[in-house]
């Protein structure tokens, strides 16, 4: 079972209260679901996410929990999801844009520089994958790339290593890729406190699942479609992740139509951290849209 980020600190900003349909859009492994579910709340849960594979887990998680709808999508179609299901609005909405252990450890998909498996990162069904990136697209692009979703300082050395490794060999798992990181940056970066793939592996899953754009998409639906009242929490991981969800908080906040509930990001505990080293980044911020916008 994932470890669910932030969950009590989570659970108790949304304020779920009896009658309310909740959506929690990244559903993962189910573990925030599970949670509200158990507060005993009388609500509708919207569950939903792009990974078949980890729907399936969690239904079985949930299975003996009621008022649940699960929905193989991305959170970017969330207009469309709840029109299908004939949903004008809903009180609650949950993101929380990290990896679940499941993605991680088992998909077998590429996700860890840790693991030697197919290089593919992507959540859902895709036809690019990181190994289009890495064997296809021209130095250039690869080096934006890496730039801006990944914000490596050594971009131009990974991305011209990168070129030069594969008119050699197809690069087809993530051992080529780290192997071919490992050998050109620096040794202080090398064994410094993070390990030296971690910034080009998070830029080719970010690019590969145009996640920055789908989180933007997302938050923005999610809030047209909340009612007086409602809250919106989101989980974020990376500064990049985080500033997309800070900005749009801080406009509807400024246009007069919501209030900032976190003022600065709720962060995890030393003792969650000591208990999931991968909560260690991350920041949970919370809005409340306006009954009577200010203006």
């Amino acid at each position: 079972m994932h470890v669910p980020v932030l969950l009590q600190e989570t659970i108790s900003v949304l304020e779920i209260k009896d009658g309310e349909v909740v959506v929690d859009a990244t559903l993962g492994l189910g573990g925030h679901t599970k949670s509200i579910v158990e507060t005993g709340k009388k609500i509708k849960i919207i569950a939903i996410d792009l990974d078949d594979e980890a729907i399936k887990i969690a239904r079985e998680n949930l299975k003996d929990s009621s008022d649940i709808v699960f929905v193989e999508d991305n959170f970017r179609n969330l207009d469309k999801i709840l029109d299908d299901l004939d949903i004008k609005e809903v009180n609650k909405v949950l993101f929380d844009f990290g990896l679940s252990s499941f993605q991680i450890d088992h998909s077998g998909r590429g996700f860890s520089f840790q693991k030697d498996e197919p290089l593919k990162m992507t959540f859902g069904k895709s036809e690019v994958s990181a190994q289009w990136v890495v064997n296809k697209m021209n130095e250039n692009d690869l080096r934006q790339v890496l730039r801006n979703y990944g914000e490596e300082r050594w971009t131009g050395r990974i991305a011209r290593a990168i070129v030069k490794e594969r008119e050699k060999k197809k690069i087809e798992t993530t051992r080529q890729l780290v192997e071919i990181i490992e050998r050109v940056v620096p040794g202080k970066y090398r064994f410094g406190r993070i390990h030296p793939a971690t910034k080009t592996f998070q830029a080719l899953r970010i690019y590969v699942n145009d996640e920055l754009a789908s989180i933007e998409e997302g938050l923005s639906k999610a809030f047209l479609r909340l009612t007086p009242e409602g809250r919106i929490a989101a989980i974020s991981f990376h500064s990049l992740e985080d500033r997309i969800v800070k900005h749009l908080f801080r406009a509807w906040e400024t246009a007069g139509l919501a209030k900032v509930i976190s003022k600065k990001p709720i962060t995890p505990t030393d003792e969650e951290i000591s208990q999931n080293p991968r909560a260690r980044s991350a920041k949970l911020r919370v809005v409340k849209k306006l009954t009577t916008p200010v203006k």
